[in-house]
């Protein structure tokens, strides 16, 4: 089956059912048809899709969870409340459903992220896309072509015979006779639960899944049809603007806005120490903000110079670290101790925040770029003290969000001005706005003790502050570790970030496992596999190591090979890189790499490899020059003019190897891919020059400091 549009999804405006699996209330909204459907208690007790989440309660045990339709006319309709944020989310959802009903990807029209039409979700984060959704997905259509199916039995007096489906008809065995779908949905309430025991189509005969299928509604990005938050209009809209303070905890003592009412068409609004203003265009709201004298008091923030021992000495007292690790480490034959420090880093998406407003009486909609709808939603129901019932969010396919978009600040700043005025309001966030006022990738002091006997690990102790627990645990074989994440109070507002502190954590890690290496004599790749037992890990250091030729000669001695190795979130990871750095400049160029990946079997391996060339070229900024510069709560280089993130001439040459597990479930793949590169680039110009870098960003200025 080919791909043959790229068709718009429709909107639907009806009233989605709220409570309970009425089929009087299901298909008074949906028409006549076929569905088929889970609980939310069911997919909360599905250890395969909510593994360390089974602890969280859901609002509503009885919501009808999700659905697949197909109706009278043989449309398909399918509701998730996941998002898409570029990681073409649609597209490998959209094949799952087509594999299993037999039906051109072109049949299927997937709405998403609406809280009046999809079922609630928590979020589209943590690589959980694929394993928790992509399996409820399949397994519904499976069960709705088995529905198919018996109904074409029964149409054609036939007994528990096999039928063959072809394009969304059912083939009688005998005369060659079709039934469509719609056909056989015609007239019929059908609402059926979903069959957990459905055969499902095995990866080994995918049709659909497994192939490099185009993105959905692609053409649409490319010609600028498709409507972004910030392209959005509505009738009588206005746009608006929000006084924000000078600095990070700033407190409003005085404000006059006298000089900004008295712009023609400008409306001020004041609600405490919500200042904002609107105007018939995004111009002249600007220059009402920008006539509002206000008056700020400042409190002590932490110097930027100051960041890290305030994060160690914030975090208060430690756990003693057990005896056994200690002693294994005094008893080393090999030992090192070192401390890394990583920088706050924005998340710099395409598309900065906005929010779109509309109320109607006692209703509420908003649109926003948000990876979690639901989330918006709830914050909207606690600014307005208004059930969740009368508020929709929408959430349009968004230009990326890398974790930094779970809040929905531009959509609730939107509905308070629109309430206040009583007309829809648009509030985009300028790109200065979005670096200092959206949250960041924390920063953190990371402690590593490690120490090696008989070439093997004997002791590893692993301490961080404030980045995070992500990708803590060594993957590493050895009895004595010792592990600890520790919460500490941060100066700067943070929040998730692509790979959460997996990135930070897996740095440190892949240094000092590196270091090891080199102080044991052995050669870094063949001592990461005598330490490791994860048969998955060490597949795709083989693969990556094979294709970038890793016992190859260097070509110049000013060159160096670095490799680090990880697994994230479900997917296992080995990057290999090669840089070169200039024996009189110092200056740093990577010139290749290469990494594998695995995470299952593969649903789009076109959009797989962009996932992964995506991460390892995003992994390059915070590896290298991306960092927050602040002091004393002002974010200083808040403009793309001062903070340096990847352009075309830092991109290497490239390769990405997929290793496709058919035997074993899809996994998710936003994030572990990002993970790998700082340390092989780290370990890389150790080898070329033997300079051991223990920050992140690696080399701000480009230069590699002599040892």
């Amino acid at each position: 089956m080919k791909d043959t549009t790229n068709r718009q999804p429709k909107t639907m405006e009806k009233s989605a059912p709220k409570k309970g699996i009425s089929r009087r209330r299901f298909f008074k909204y949906m028409g006549t048809g076929i569905a088929t459907y889970f609980v939310w208690t069911d997919y909360l007790a599905s250890e395969s899709l909510f593994r360390d989440q089974k602890s969280l309660a859901y609002p509503d045990p009885d919501q009808l969870s999700s659905w697949i339709h197909v109706s009278e006319t043989g449309a398909i309709t399918v509701y998730t409340g996941k998002v898409e944020v570029g990681q073409n989310i649609r597209t490998s959802l959209t094949q799952v459903v087509a594999e299993e009903l037999f039906v051109p990807i072109s049949a299927i029209n997937l709405v998403m992220g609406d809280t009046q039409l999809t079922p609630y979700d928590r979020g589209t984060y943590g690589s959980l896309t694929t394993p928790q959704m992509a399996p409820v997905l399949r397994k519904a259509a499976a069960s709705l072509r088995e529905i198919l199916l018996q109904e074409a039995r029964k149409e054609w007096k036939l007994g528990e015979v096999e039928l063959t489906l072809e394009k969304g008809t059912v083939q009688h065995p005998g005369n060659g006779k079709k039934l469509g779908y719609g056909s056989l949905a015609k007239a019929k309430h059908l609402l059926q639960p979903i069959d957990e025991n459905v055969q499902t189509i095995h990866p080994d005969n995918w049709k659909v899944s497994g192939t490099s299928v185009r993105k959905i509604n692609g053409e649409d990005f490319i010609t600028g049809r498709h409507r972004y938050v910030s392209d959005r209009v509505l009738p009588n809209m206005v746009y608006g603007k929000v006084l924000r303070p000078p600095v990070y905890g700033a407190k409003l003592l005085r404000v006059d806005t006298s000089s900004a009412a008295e712009l023609p068409g400008v409306q001020v609004v004041k609600e405490g120490d919500f200042i904002g203003v609107t105007a018939k265009n995004s111009r002249t709201a600007a220059m009402a903000l920008a006539m509002i004298e206000a008056e700020w008091e400042k409190s002590p923030q932490v110097p930027g110079n100051q960041l890290f021992e305030h994060l160690e000495k914030s975090a208060g007292n430690t756990d003693p670290v057990p005896a056994a690790v200690s002693d294994a480490f005094d008893n080393g034959s090999i030992k090192v101790a070192h401390d890394f420090k990583v920088s706050y880093i924005a998340h710099v998406p395409l598309e900065p925040r906005a929010g779109l407003a509309r109320w109607t009486g006692d209703q509420l909609e908003v649109w926003t770029g948000t990876q979690r709808p639901f989330g918006v939603q709830e914050e909207l129901e606690n600014t307005f003290s208004i059930p969740k019932e009368k508020i929709r969010v929408y959430m349009p396919d968004t230009g990326s969000g890398y974790g930094g978009k779970h809040t929905g600040e531009a959509g609730i700043e939107a509905a308070k001005l629109a309430k206040a005025t009583g007309l829809p309001v648009k509030v985009n966030w300028t790109r200065e706005e979005e670096f200092k006022w959206a949250y960041f990738r924390p920063a953190g002091l990371i402690r590593v003790k490690a120490a090696v006997h008989g070439n093997r690990i004997s002791s590893w102790e692993f301490h961080n502050y404030n980045s995070g627990g992500a990708g803590i645990s060594s993957p590493y074989s050895g009895q004595n570790k010792y592990q600890e994440y520790h919460r500490s109070d941060s100066p700067l507002r943070q929040g998730s970030y692509r790979a959460l502190a997996s990135t930070a954590n897996i740095f440190a890690m892949e240094s000092i496992i590196n270091d090891l290496a080199k102080m044991a004599g052995t050669d870094p790749m063949q001592f990461r596999l005598n330490n490791l037992e994860d048969d998955r890990l060490k597949s795709v250091i083989k693969a990556a190591g094979q294709s970038f030729n890793w016992n190859r000669d260097k070509s110049k001695s000013s060159h160096g090979f670095g490799m680090a190795c990880a697994a994230v979130k479900g997917g296992f990871v080995a990057t290999f890189a090669e840089v070169a750095v200039d024996p009189d400049s110092r200056e740093l160029k990577i010139l290749s790499a290469v990494t594998a990946f695995e995470c299952g079997a593969v649903l789009n391996p076109r959009h797989l490899e962009s996932q992964i060339t995506g991460c390892v070229l995003q992994g390059l900024g915070g590896a290298l020059f991306e960092s927050v510069e602040f002091n004393e709560g002002n974010v200083s280089n808040a403009f793309l003019s001062s903070y340096r993130v990847p352009r075309f001439k830092d991109v290497p040459e490239m390769k990405v190897i997929l290793v496709n597990r058919k035997d074993l479930p899809s996994s998710g793949a936003g994030e572990a891919p990002i993970v790998c590169i700082a340390p092989a680039i780290r370990n890389a110009i150790d080898d070329a020059v033997g300079v051991k870098l223990y920050d992140l960003p690696m080399l701000p200025s480009g230069v590699v400091p002599r040892s």
